[in-house]
């Protein structure tokens, strides 16, 4: 049995949408951080970040449904959920307060976690993502267009959508991972997250979110734009919002460096280092 079956296996004890998780990395006594992908992508996503983030934390990804490592999705599942299979797949690990960030579907799954499960979010970022993501009706085409034509249709759009110019001139081989992973991506999980995400809207609740929340935003991010982050941020109890520039909607995949750095510095002025571990910040942005 490989490292990823055991992972597997661990994780589809608990009831709930399949998720698998990574073995956490970093120094163990570090406080967690939970790290989550957007759609059609997976913990490839945060492969670069990962490595910078564990300096400082106790980093463990999941993916999706249908995504990456984790088994297609037998049924229908709502953002909520996916939080609530995040929280019992770490407590079953002894896990019981944890960081989360997370990217997209993966941002929306954080506000939840955030609104839901107050006392085991230390503070969450939200990676490109929003209190509501585009409009029901846009996702239920995007449903209906993989389940007809398969996510392989949806790589030349995404090429153009979720990469900064800099990042195909410089670092061809990430945008070629991401694309893979879109391609592998399982059809009907796909299009079951698409389903998720058009019944996601926590507009109206954002004054309820009371663990510290930083809204990050790529600047060349047509999916995602700034005001969607600013709103987040102006919205919940405590927020702030900073820009990754040089990048558009795939943040940690195309400037891995300036997120962790932005995130290390975020999660450093909201928990206390522990024994071991190196938080040195580097990075500054605007609070809201």
């Amino acid at each position: 049995m490989t490292a990823v079956d055991r992972r597997r296996s661990q994780d589809q004890v608990v009831a709930g949408p399949a998720l698998t998780f990574t073995d956490p990395v970093g120094p163990a006594g570090a406080t967690h951080l939970v790290l989550g992908h957007s759609l059609g992508t997976s913990a490839a996503l945060w492969a670069a970040a990962v490595p910078l983030l564990a300096r400082s934390f106790r980093v463990m990804c999941w993916d999706l449904p249908g995504h990456g490592h984790s088994p297609a999705a037998r049924q229908a599942f709502t953002i909520g959920d996916l939080s609530d299979g995040i929280v019992a797949r770490l407590e079953a690990r002894g896990v019981s307060s944890f960081l989360y960030a997370g990217v997209s579907i993966g941002g929306t799954v954080g506000l939840d976690l955030a609104l839901r499960h107050a006392d085991r979010i230390v503070a969450a970022a939200i990676v490109s993502s929003g209190a509501r993501v585009d409009s029901p009706a846009a996702w239920a085409e995007r449903a209906a267009s993989v389940r007809a034509s398969g996510t392989g249709s949806l790589v030349a759009g995404s090429l153009r959508r979720w990469f900064a110019p800099s990042t195909c001139a410089l670092h061809a081989d990430r945008a070629d991972r991401l694309l893979r992973a879109l391609r592998d991506t399982d059809d009907e999980s796909y299009a079951r997250a698409c389903e998720a995400l058009a019944d996601y809207d926590v507009t109206a609740r954002l004054a309820q979110v009371a663990p510290p929340v930083l809204a990050l935003w790529g600047q060349y991010d047509q999916l995602v734009p700034e005001r969607w982050s600013a709103q987040i941020a102006r919205g919940v109890r405590r927020g702030a919002v900073r820009c990754v520039p040089d990048a558009a909607h795939a943040c940690p995949l195309e400037q891995p460096e300036t997120v962790a750095d932005q995130l290390t510095t975020f999660f450093g002025s909201v928990c206390q280092p522990r024994p071991g571990t190196d938080r040195s910040p580097a990075g500054r942005g605007d609070d809201m």
